[in-house]
């Protein structure tokens, strides 16, 4: 693709601020279209509106409309050599795998719970929100746009599990989040070592929201975790990081502050997604588990279970070797529930 990629996204979407800040630092050439204007006529429409959108040639040579950032990601690697994501080591690739998908996949429950919870800030997201897919209009439409965006997006809230029962337990678990990331920011400056890998940029994301845009996760970040504030900064353009072979973690040797962020996410992230993949396979109604000693409820979510479902097959393809490396690293984490023989 000797053309820059184009895509679409806005800056309150942790997704396109993810892809955005993975473009850069792979130093692949890009144009960002605005979400709403006639740079977008004429080009095709995804199944599902999100956010990203990037518009790149299906197996036939057409141009087609992708959204899903982690295999756009898998995609880019395949196709453009250099500064590459994605550990060498098969097991650290594993286990780099698995916190993108925590970080996409629950630490955005903290991102949403936050923006449609508190009233500062949903204040400041329905008045922005709109203004990304065009201001250039009356002050009552734009207002308009802002309670019909702030109304759908609270009840969305079902699908993320955010309400008055569980939302004590995102808050504490986006708490201890930050600590351990503190920590580990105390001695490596990014999460695999010394050079960025995809979870890094996935991290990145969400913290762009729960770290610089939303009012009340924001505060709390700078109170608690200075280092993770300065951090999302810095990931926004890493362009200038020149990595190195020799700057991965060895996964046969891991840092203290690495076990622990993995013990935070074994603590409230596989309850969560087991039980939603149980419910979607029986067709419940609702999702029914216990997450860190709460009662946790929520709507089913089928593409969670496909989640689940890819780091199965993913952890089942390794070689010997390297599943036992991940396998020792991941036990007593809570994580190696996931991969629980009948699980």
């Amino acid at each position: 693709m000797k053309d820059p990629i184009a895509l679409s996204g806005a800056p309150g979407s942790p997704y396109t601020r993810k892809m955005l800040a993975v473009l850069r630092y792979r130093r692949i050439p890009y144009r960002f279209l605005p979400p709403s204007g006639p740079a977008l006529a004429g080009l095709p429409q995804p199944k599902v509106s999100l956010l990203p959108t990037f518009y790149l040639p299906d197996e036939n040579g057409e141009l087609a409309a992708v959204t899903d950032s982690s295999p756009i990601i898998r995609r880019l690697e395949r196709e453009h050599e250099g500064r590459s994501l994605i550990p060498s080591d098969p097991a650290l690739a594993f286990i780099d795998e698995l916190i993108e998908d925590y970080a996409d996949e629950w630490l955005t429950k903290a991102m949403f719970h936050y923006r449609w919870s508190y009233e500062a800030d949903i204040a400041k997201a329905a008045a922005m929100l709109p203004c990304w897919r065009g201001f250039c209009i009356p002050d009552e439409d734009l207002a308009e746009r802002g309670r019909m965006v702030a109304d759908r997006q609270i009840g969305r809230l079902r699908y993320v599990g955010s309400n008055a029962v569980t939302g004590p337990v995102i808050e504490a678990s986006y708490r201890r989040f930050l600590i351990a990331f503190e920590d580990h920011l105390r001695h490596w400056p990014y999460l695999l070592g010394a050079r960025p890998a995809a979870c890094d940029f996935a991290v990145f994301g969400q913290l762009t929201q729960l770290a610089e845009f939303d009012p009340t996760p924001t505060a709390l970040t700078l109170q608690i975790a200075p280092r993770v504030s300065a951090w999302v900064g810095l990931m926004e353009d890493q362009s200038g990081v020149e990595p190195g072979e020799d700057d991965w973690i060895s996964v046969a040797d891991p840092p203290p502050t690495l076990m622990a962020l993995l013990a935070e996410i074994g603590r409230v992230y596989p309850p969560v997604m087991l039980a939603n993949a149980a419910a979607v396979m029986a067709g419940a109604d609702e999702v029914q588990a216990r997450v860190d000693g709460q009662a946790w409820t929520q709507q089913p979510f089928p593409y969670q279970a496909k989640c689940l479902r890819w780091l199965r097959a993913a952890h089942g393809g390794l070689g010997e070797a390297e599943r036992a490396h991940v396998d020792r690293l991941l036990a007593g984490s809570g994580c190696e529930a996931l991969f629980a023989a009948g699980a």
